[in-house]
């Protein structure tokens, strides 16, 4: 049998829809469908057959959430990803393993950082999003909670957050100033002025496609995630920069800094929002982020 799990609220909550039209696509055989809204993944793997093959269908959230309840894990059958969400960031970095239709998920989940940051603890699988793109979310969230009909436009927000002319539904003026960052990494201290971002990347992609880190490696031996820190003068130099950062065609430039570790601290002198594979932290002053944990 193959069970093929899928996340109602994904894609805007055409996630049965997305799961079904991919089953129709690429699944031979006798499959059943499964949300995974209110499933308790391990008493779900620990019912199946070795036999038995699971897909799991959704976007970055559903990849999150479901890592960290299984982190850890022995699985006993084998287990593929589809991708079927709106933020597909784990699927972009992974696409060259794909074989009718779905990736082995399995060699993904070992090895996966921690972060944390407010009193939270938690895996993630793509990046931790902290500066510009954090507050990209936060304002993202404040539009929802002000206009439930709204659609969000993350490359307008950003904009907005830049040139510190965006605006809330209800007039609130959004705008992102630069911070002082301080960073420990592996024993080692640095400090950077005028930083839009400071992201620290397990895999290469994060924010809807944005190469953050275009030679950071998810199955590297080492256990080192890359941090990404742009540090820039200037709203409209920084503006006219981001395409070259988004692309990932960023090595060598001097407006961007990589820096890999094992075990990562980041400070701001003033708090902004933070993310975790797209789920949102506000009011972030420092987060860190180990392996080995």
């Amino acid at each position: 049998m193959i069970y093929i799990l899928f996340n109602p609220l994904s894609d805007n909550s055409r996630g049965e829809q997305d799961a079904r039209a991919w089953a129709e696509a690429n699944v031979k055989g006798k499959h059943e469908f499964q949300s995974v809204i209110g499933l308790d993944y391990k008493k779900f793997f620990d019912s199946k057959e070795a036999v038995d093959e699971v897909v799991l269908c959704g976007g970055d959230g559903t990849v999150n959430r479901f890592i960290n309840e299984m982190y850890g894990y022995k699985f006993k059958n084998k287990l593929f990803y589809a991708k079927c969400g709106s933020g597909n960031d784990f699927y972009n970095d992974v696409e060259q393993y794909e074989k009718d239709g779905k990736v082995e998920f399995t060699q993904f989940l070992v090895n996966l950082p921690l972060v944390s940051v407010n009193g939270i603890k938690a895996r993630f699988i793509n990046g931790i999003g902290y500066g510009v793109d954090g507050d990209c979310c936060v304002v993202a969230d404040k539009i929802k909670e002000q206009d439930k009909n709204a659609v969000i436009d993350y490359t307008k927000i950003a904009i907005g957050l830049l040139l510190g002319n965006g605006k809330l539904p209800d007039g609130t003026k959004t705008v992102f100033n630069t911070r002082h960052c301080i960073v420990e990494a592996d024993g080692k201290k640095y400090e950077f002025d005028n930083v839009w971002l400071a992201a620290a990347m397990h895999g290469k992609f994060y924010g809807g496609h944005m190469m953050a880190a275009p030679k950071q490696d998810r199955l590297n031996n080492n256990g080192m995630c890359t941090l990404t820190v742009l540090a820039s003068k200037g709203r409209l130099t920084t503006l006219l920069r981001f395409p070259t950062f988004s692309s990932g065609k960023h090595d060598g430039k001097k407006f961007i800094t990589h820096i890999t570790a094992k075990h990562l601290k980041v400070t701001f002198d003033v708090a902004c929002g933070l993310q975790i594979d797209g789920d949102v932290v506000n009011d972030v002053l420092t987060y860190t982020v180990d392996y080995d944990k």
